[in-house]
């Protein structure tokens, strides 16, 4: 299954190979603070933590997985777009509401790449007869996230509390029904 191109986006379902992209990303405070409240990963959680769960959901028949995101002229990774069934990791996952996240570099954002490339691999998978919902949770002032989340047409369902290690925090969950 492939993503179509975008103007300015390829895309590339991710795999085991590809821990240095991962590590890259996940290396800069900013771009963790939503995720982690800023604590950065190590190439050791990205190989024994993030891919083994990145496996564990990933399915390229159903698109199910991280997309790479590149900039097509100059092929520069950016970041990626989670695609997986909501609740996937609980013991009822919703195979027919599909969840949707992003993660960008700090360089790439405010340049619309997170809509365009979320937009792109969104409107794909809607077209699979099984997906009737598309939905995307933020930590309530993650701002950027939820302007994506409104750029998709997705609407706000619910305020949630977030539990992690770290403890609780204020969430939202807003969903495109398709």
């Amino acid at each position: 299954m492939n993503v179509p191109r975008t103007t300015r986006l390829s895309f590339r379902l991710m795999d085991e190979h590809d821990a240095s992209l991962l590590y890259e990303l996940d290396n800069d405070p900013q771009v963790m603070q939503y995720l982690t409240r800023g604590k950065v990963s190590s190439m050791q959680a990205i190989q024994e933590v993030f891919i083994p769960r990145m496996q564990a959901y990933r399915n390229a028949e159903k698109g199910w997985g991280l997309w790479q995101v590149n900039i097509t002229h100059t092929n520069e990774f950016i970041g990626w777009v989670l695609i997986r069934p909501m609740d996937f990791f609980t013991e009822s996952p919703n195979y027919n509401d599909i969840e949707i996240g992003w993660r960008f570099k700090r360089s790439s954002w405010g340049k619309g790449f997170a809509s365009e490339a979320a937009t792109a691999i969104a409107d794909f998978i809607a077209q699979q007869p099984q997906v009737h919902a598309i939905s995307a949770t933020a930590l309530k002032n993650n701002l950027a996230s939820i302007k994506v989340m409104e750029k998709l047409a997705m609407k706000f369902i619910k305020n949630y509390t977030h539990i992690d290690e770290e403890g609780e925090l204020p969430a939202v969950l807003y969903r495109k029904l398709v």
